[in-house]
C-alpha cells in the first residue's frame, strides 16, 4: 500500500485509471497540492466499510462514557422493561 500522493494536476488527466486502481487495489489513491496530501480517491464500498465501522465505535465510545458516568456517579441502570413502558413498547 503506498502512500505517494498525485498532483491534483496529473490526477486530472488520469482520473478513470486512478478509479480502476482504487476500485482494484481496495487502497487510496492520494492526491496532493504544493506537496501535501490533500484528498484520496477510495472505492466506494470500502469508504462504506470505514463509515460503519466508524459509526460502531463511536458507539462503543458512547457506551463506554455512559458506563464510567454511571460508575462515578453511583447511578443505577434503567431496566429494559421500563424503558420499553416509558416509551410506549409494552
Amino acid at each position: 500500500m503506498s502512500t505517494d500522493a498525485l498532483a491534483v494536476s496529473v490526477a486530472r488527466q488520469q482520473l478513470a485509471a486512478i478509479i480502476d486502481r482504487a476500485r482494484a487495489e481496495h487502497a487510496p489513491v492520494y492526491l496532493a497540492r504544493r506537496g501535501r496530501r490533500v484528498a484520496a480517491v477510495i472505492d466506494a464500498d470500502d469508504l462504506d466499510q470505514i463509515l460503519e465501522l466508524a459509526e460502531d465505535m463511536s458507539d462503543i465510545l458512547a457506551a463506554d462514557a455512559a458506563r464510567a458516568e454511571m460508575a462515578a456517579t453511583g447511578e443505577a441502570p434503567i431496566p429494559w422493561e421500563q424503558v420499553k413502558a416509558d416509551l410506549g413498547l409494552t
